[in-house]
């Protein structure tokens, strides 16, 4: 499995988050992520080589965008 983002319902977009106004103070999947494996850039950003498909990104999403498939 590999972790997969929709970038449609994702709340980063353009290196910002448009779905509240915590200023890039985010709580979500970047912070749940225990390996470092994903990253804020002009979209999130997954390194396949640290993921451990834990899924706590999966969790930590409130917007359903991201998926172990």
């Amino acid at each position: 499995m590999t972790v997969k983002i929709d970038y449609e319902k994702c709340c980063w977009k353009d290196g910002a988050c448009t779905s509240c106004s915590c200023k890039g103070a985010c709580k979500g999947c970047v912070e749940a992520c225990p390996t470092g494996a994903l990253e804020r850039k002009k979209m999130i950003e997954v390194d396949d080589d640290k993921c451990i498909d834990c899924g706590a990104c999966v969790a930590a999403c409130e917007h359903d965008a991201i998926c172990l498939c």
